[in-house]
């Protein structure tokens, strides 16, 4: 057992080794961060309160917002503080919690975006039987589902590395911890457990990416025999998803559908996809939607005027 180890505390060899570099990277990525987590729970406040944003679709993106604020928590206020650190350290058990919990959260990411991409066919290619198909028990379920498949693709990942030893050296050429930096650690060979994360992890990015392309094909199919401002609509509907989608599935494919090679490469992406990429999907969601921008707006009035009525 992982516990049973002659090494329990792991040092992040971080981004930058410059210092100066270091602060830099904190003062850039702080806001950052601090916008992910406001930019994604003002969805989430705006959703739940909102009597106009009660369809599926924007239940789906209130739960995928839940989703990347915690995603994001589970290594950046880690990686924040380390850049203001000399020695980056964290237990072996600290370890095993991030990548279970960073792992858990990324799938069930991947599960969202597939059933929000299920959801907009069906309201682009069905929209007589749409209200029925899309019931409010679906809609849990499928939520619910896409955490439930998170959790089992990561409980493998962590039974596959629990029985690793580590006996030394103890420094993880990353900023937080994921499989192959911690790999690179283990006593023995761990290709047969490099297969395995990926096959788990690679094959259901990919899978997914493959279910999203072909559920996106079949709605352009479909869309040629709407007018020419009909297809318009139908396709800005799906935009924002699409964007985001390129965003998530893009570093993830990179990083897991491949045999590691520089881990400077693959620490750049990993920013990209864990610190900028969380924050870019409020905003794009937003952007393009006047719904939610338009109950924001409304959001945002009815507290000014509350606010004023107590000074007053």
């Amino acid at each position: 057992m992982a516990s049973a180890n002659n090494v329990t505390k792991l040092i992040f060899t971080g981004l930058f080794q410059d210092p100066e570099v270091q602060k830099v990277c904190f003062v850039l990525f702080l806001p950052v961060y601090l916008a992910t987590v406001l930019g994604n729970g003002l969805i989430v406040v705006t959703v739940s309160i909102s009597k106009s944003l009660r369809s599926p679709m924007y239940f789906f993106l209130s739960s995928l917002s839940l989703v990347e604020i915690c995603y994001s928590s589970t290594v950046v206020p880690k990686f924040l503080t380390d850049l203001l650190s000399k020695i980056k350290t964290i237990s072996l058990r600290g370890c095993l919690a991030q990548i279970f919990f960073f792992h858990f959260l990324g799938v069930a990411e991947i599960f969202l975006l597939v059933v929000m991409a299920y959801d907009c066919y069906v309201a682009l290619c069905k929209p007589l039987h749409y209200t029925n198909i899309m019931s409010h028990p679906l809609c849990h379920m499928l939520v619910a589902g896409s955490w439930r498949g998170g959790i089992i693709h990561s409980i493998i990942q962590i039974v596959i590395t629990i029985p690793l030893p580590f006996c030394g050296p103890s420094v993880v050429d990353h900023y937080f911890c994921d499989l192959q930096p911690l790999f690179k650690l283990a006593c023995k060979d761990t290709f047969v457990e490099g297969v395995i994360v990926l096959a788990n992890s690679g094959l259901i990015s990919v899978f997914s990416l493959l279910i999203l392309v072909t559920s996106y094909v079949i709605i352009l199919v479909s869309l040629r025999k709407r007018s020419a401002e009909g297809r318009c609509k139908a396709l800005s509907t799906c935009a924002s998803h699409i964007a985001v989608v390129i965003l998530f599935f893009g570093p993830a494919i990179f990083l897991y559908m491949r045999p590691s090679s520089t881990f400077t490469v693959d620490k750049l992406v990993a920013v990209f996809y864990m610190v900028i990429t969380p924050m870019l999907n409020p905003i794009i969601y937003t952007l393009r939607n006047a719904e939610v921008k338009n109950a924001i707006r409304r959001l945002w009035v009815k507290n000014t005027s509350k606010v004023e009525l107590k000074e007053s």
